[in-house]
């Protein structure tokens, strides 16, 4: 089995949510949240504020942790081939800037401020539906129910 830790940042202003637009390399687009592998020896609070630096071309600012995200993606359903483990870390966080940027040499093509009411109409990440949920209720625990995967739902 694979392991990834990853830090995601959940921007929600005005009833909105900044997503990004990722594209796997068979092409496949896929909306996600500002986020991604910690690196070894990386503090996830650091590596959340350098996704969003290099997804968004602005600084973050986090504001609070919401919690966190285990999932396990059964090997038939993950893009790997292999059973996969996803443990994501989720932070409030502020975008400071203008203009949305995402770096050439990044996997996201474009970030959009999106209204979180067009969400659900979305080929989206799972990631999304986890962020939103922790940021809109707070739970003390710092864990939302396990989110169906169903399209246009994904891994």
């Amino acid at each position: 089995m694979s392991f990834r830790l990853a830090a995601y940042a959940v921007c929600i202003e005005d009833g909105r949510v900044l997503l990004g637009l990722h594209v796997s390399p068979s092409g496949l687009t896929t909306w996600t949240l500002p986020g991604g592998r910690v690196e070894h020896g990386e503090d996830p609070f650091d590596a959340v504020v350098r996704e969003v630096a290099e997804e968004t071309g602005c600084e973050g600012v986090v504001e609070q942790l919401l919690g966190l995200d285990s999932m396990v993606i059964p090997a038939a359903e993950s893009r790997l081939g292999a059973e996969h483990q996803n443990v994501g870390i989720f932070y409030r966080v502020r975008v400071n800037g203008e203009e949305l940027r995402p770096d050439p040499d990044d996997d996201i093509d474009e970030c959009v401020w999106t209204p979180i009411a067009d969400v659900a109409h979305l080929r989206r990440s799972s990631l999304v539906e986890i962020g939103i949920a922790l940021a809109q209720t707070t739970p003390a625990t710092g864990h939302v129910p396990p989110v169906p995967v169903v399209a246009p739902v994904q891994h």
